[in-house]
């Protein structure tokens, strides 16, 4: 039986029990297409979080490419972790941004080159669609003014349209090899179901599944069925605060069942600029908890149903990425496929408890480190040793 860190287990570098040298984890990967007309601020956004250096300029299809950029997702547990462990590295998890060039009327049909943008966004995991909520005369609107509403049915609508000719093609295959296989026959059923939703400008991620539909859905490359968070963008004076199209954006995002977040991309710009200090202090000026970036990222971590569990050591404090309801062995899996398949069981304390108690030694003085097996479901926070025999 070997007691393991999982903190230990790092990329390429320190060996692991049981003759293993390479990091061989699950990584679950979090992408999110930036979305949204020209003009309303995505691409400079994501030059901020990113400094990928994406086209910003002010005329429509500039970012003809998808650009991507890895960045944190910044996380205050781990500082207080490392100096409690005296770490020689922090490691944040991960989101993925993927720049998508501006969509405009008709990209469904080619317009803009709109096809080539449309199957970037069937890459990525959750869409962040970015919602112009500010007037400027010196930024030229691809319609000619500013209009959340209408902005967002002209995207919407162009990614139900992509749907429609997406499905009309697979339903035209499925319904000959219905013919003699019963499988395609409940794919037809469910293929017609979101076809007559869409027909009515209904996305397929508003529809209601059974469990079987649920599987099957996972066969159909359809835009529509990715989670979106909705992001309006304001100037700077309205920072924090809703204006008259920040609240048509919220109401909008409400009613189906959508998320929402406000974020100035000028203010983020400056923001990326600043050292980790200077970017708390600026914050506190400006009157708001967190980044645009770490607005967005905690959004898609819930319309996806993501959590992170929490390992500390000298050599690192780092974030691991699962799912909501993961049991303890598909964690273990995450930080190396080893670590699953031998797994024993799971030393586990509380975030809470962890700090309060001076770390792991003091936890496990009172009582608080819990010995949990394959059938522990894992909670967001936990800070976890994992043993296992492989």
């Amino acid at each position: 039986m070997d007691r393991v860190l999982a903190s230990e287990a790092r990329c390429g570098s320190s060996s692991l029990p049981g003759g293993t040298k390479n990091f061989k984890g699950k990584y679950m990967a979090l992408s999110v297409g930036v979305v949204g007309l020209p003009n309303v601020g995505k691409s400079t956004f994501f030059n901020a979080i990113t400094n990928a250096g994406a086209a910003a300029a002010n005329y429509p299809f500039c970012t003809i490419d998808p650009n991507k950029g890895i960045v944190p997702i910044r996380d205050e547990r781990l500082n207080v972790l490392a100096e409690m462990n005296k770490s020689e590295n922090i490691i944040h998890a991960t989101i993925e941004f993927v720049d998508i060039a501006g969509l405009v009327k008709g990209a469904s049909k080619g317009e803009g080159l709109g096809n080539k943008f449309l199957s970037h966004i069937q890459e990525v995991s959750a869409i962040a669609h970015i919602v112009r909520c500010f007037d400027d005369p010196d930024i030229i609107h691809v319609n000619g003014k500013v209009n959340p509403k209408e902005d967002i049915e002209i995207i919407n609508l162009e990614l139900i349209l992509a749907d429609i000719d997406i499905l009309s093609k697979m339903i035209d295959t499925a319904s000959k090899k219905a013919k003699v296989d019963n499988e395609y026959k409940e794919r037809l059923v469910l293929m017609k179901k979101i076809q007559e939703a869409l027909e009515k400008n209904i996305p397929a991620r508003n529809l209601i599944y059974d469990e079987s539909e649920m599987f099957l859905l996972k066969t159909l490359p359809l835009l529509t069925l990715k989670k979106v968070v909705y992001v309006a963008n304001v100037d700077d004076k309205n920072i924090g605060k809703e204006n008259d199209f920040t609240k048509i954006v919220k109401k909008i995002a409400e009613e189906a069942g959508d998320e929402f977040a406000i974020i100035s991309a000028k203010i983020e710009e400056e923001i990326a600029q600043l050292s980790s200090e200077e970017r708390i202090e600026y914050l506190k000026e400006l009157g708001i908890p967190e980044t645009g970036l770490d607005v967005i990222a905690h959004k898609c971590f819930k319309l996806l149903g993501l959590q992170t569990f929490l390992t500390a050591g000298k050599k690192e404090t780092r974030a691991w990425t699962i799912k909501k309801g993961d049991l303890a062995p598909q964690a273990a899996g995450v930080i190396h496929s080893d670590f699953e398949k031998g797994f024993i069981r799971a030393n586990v304390v509380s975030y809470p408890d962890y700090v309060a108690n001076n770390g792991l030694v003091g936890a496990r003085a009172k009582g608080l480190l819990r010995q949990e097996g394959k059938t522990y479901v894992m909670q967001e926070g936990d800070i976890v040793e994992f043993l296992f025999n492989v």
